[in-house]
């Protein structure tokens, strides 16, 4: 662990977003490398689902931290939520262990979208999962170079990963490890121990009666998952 400190009373506040989609093999990509000029590769891209890697970010915009979560397949909601756990469990609690809520900023699309039930089902699960409130802001169409996480910690993993081609995950995640500034950024990151597929549906009970209380000047961009439901 990079850093010791004590459990803090204040809430977190942290950024979340799926890195652009990363291609694994001998493919090519951008960027400037030392070589011995030997180093062969294919210049098309098309790839199935199993090559594909999806890298889902959380930023703690306090300490200056990153996790990544990383898997094939599908970006969907279950892996947001299932890499905000996985940080909560490696970093999170260490320093907010005593605070009863987490603030959560995204973008309003993708596997975070806004509209998405699936992502408010999973999220009131991982809510009650932590026995502790999420309150959710998704940044309006058109601003998510706003959110933190874009110019905080995804320019610098690109910086640290160009011109090296990804065999494998595992050398993606190494790469990602290793990312650094001189702040002092600190990245962890993991392989899932899972494939996420796209098909889930929000189930009825929920849609009839979701344990979510809706923010009163912009309720479709502002709400909380409740971590104890009355009743």
């Amino acid at each position: 662990m990079k850093r010791s400190a004590g459990p803090a009373v204040r809430p977190p506040v942290i950024s979340v977003d799926t890195k652009k989609k990363e291609i694994l093999g001998e493919f090519r990509r951008p960027g400037q490398a030392y070589t011995d000029g030997r180093l062969h590769v294919a210049d098309h891209d098309f790839v199935t689902s199993e090559q594909r890697l999806v890298p889902y970010g959380v930023y703690d915009t306090l300490w200056n931290e990153g996790f990544f979560m990383l898997t094939r397949g599908a970006d969907t909601s279950e892996l947001a939520c299932d890499a905000i756990g996985r940080w909560w469990q490696r970093l999170g609690w260490r320093y907010y262990e005593h605070a009863d809520r987490i603030l959560l900023l995204c973008d309003c699309g993708g596997s975070n979208g806004y509209r998405l039930h699936r992502f408010k089902e999973d999220l009131c699960a991982l809510a009650q999962r932590l026995d502790r409130d999420i309150e959710v802001a998704h940044y309006p169409p058109g601003c998510s170079k706003y959110n933190p996480i874009e110019h905080r910690l995804f320019c610098h993993v690109t910086r640290a990963m160009q011109c090296v081609v990804l065999r494998t995950i595992e050398i993606a995640r190494a790469l990602i490890r290793r990312t650094t500034t001189a702040p002092g950024l600190y990245v962890a990151a993991e392989i899932a121990r899972r494939t996420y597929a796209k098909g889930r549906k929000a189930t009825a009970e929920f849609l009839n009666d979701p344990p979510i209380t809706r923010n009163r000047f912009l309720p479709q961009l502002i709400y909380t998952a409740i971590a104890r439901p009355a009743g």
